[in-house]
């Protein structure tokens, strides 16, 4: 391994957290937008709908995954409503790739909190200063 590669392997666990914080600040928003009416977007989602199910799980593990608190269950369950939002709100028969379908995000998101899933909060969390990383 050369040099260059050793010192950007000695920020791997804080970059680690700085993508967590900015996808948890992400998802947070796609929960804020449809809750909250900000960012304006237009929606306006019944709590009880599907989306605003998904809103609610999206606020609440946003948060939870942007501080970096009970990060791995979290993200499991971010990962699955990413999962769910592919394969109910944009996979079609006829639009089956996600460059296709609109649903890039939301396979990004799946993959990524799944990663949290297995890799953790990093350093720079709630769950570390507890001890529970």
């Amino acid at each position: 391994m050369n040099d260059l590669a050793l010192k950007l392997n000695g920020f791997r666990p804080q970059v680690l957290s700085l993508l967590r914080i900015m996808a948890g600040l992400l998802f947070l928003a796609h929960g804020t937008a449809k809750l909250l009416g900000f960012p304006a977007t237009g929606m306006s989602p019944s709590i009880t709908s599907i989306y605003g199910i998904a809103g609610v799980i999206e606020l609440i593990t946003g948060v939870l995954l942007t501080l970096g608190l009970f990060t791995r269950p979290a993200a499991f369950l971010a990962s699955g409503l990413g999962a769910a939002a592919y394969f109910i709100g944009h996979q079609t028969p006829e639009k089956f790739f996600p460059i296709q379908n609109g649903g890039d995000a939301a396979v990004l998101y799946c993959f990524v909190f799944l990663y949290f899933v297995f890799a953790g909060p990093g350093p720079w969390s709630v769950d570390a200063a507890r001890g529970r990383e």
